[in-house]
């Protein structure tokens, strides 16, 4: 295998970790046909609601993707800029909002790794040793974990 065919297919793989449904749901299939009363509805003995954990999702998925092509970029406060202050979307637009701009931020990651004129091995300059394929894999495991635990509340709150 040549190295270009090399790169392509890390490329592929990294694009298609990115998308999910592999070895874990996507997100898609983590909220598909939950009922929009139990968007904001706590689970016994679990931390976070569906929408805190949706925002949580998009929060870190702009900052990650930001953080990879902006050497501008200002990260919100950690840990307190990346949840939200509500158990509930305050209305559907913003969970759809919320949705919108999970997979709009997602497919930007996906379009920067498939770029061949993406470095994927450079370090970031603006940054301490990160680069872009390090950064588009903790993305892929960050979005993973946190649908992992949308699917449990679900089904602690038996919508699942």
């Amino acid at each position: 295998m040549s190295t270009e065919d090399k790169d392509q297919a890390l490329r592929d793989h990294v694009v298609k970790l990115l998308k999910g449904g592999g070895a874990h749901a996507n997100l898609d299939k983590a909220l598909g046909k939950l009922p929009a009363e139990l968007r904001g509805a706590k689970a016994p003995g679990l931390p976070h609601t569906v929408w805190q954990l949706l925002e949580h999702i998009r929060i870190a998925q702009w900052d990650i993707l930001e953080f990879s092509r902006d050497k501008n970029h200002v990260s919100p406060e950690f840990p307190k800029g990346y949840w939200s202050d509500t158990a509930a979307p305050p209305d559907a637009a913003a969970w759809d909002q919320s949705v919108e701009t999970v997979h709009k931020d997602l497919k930007a990651m996906q379009d920067l790794v498939a770029d061949p004129k993406t470095d994927l091995y450079a370090r970031l300059p603006w940054g301490d040793g990160q680069t872009v394929l390090r950064e588009a894999l903790v993305l892929a495991d960050h979005n993973a974990y946190h649908v992992a635990q949308i699917i449990s509340v679900r089904q602690v709150l038996g919508a699942w």
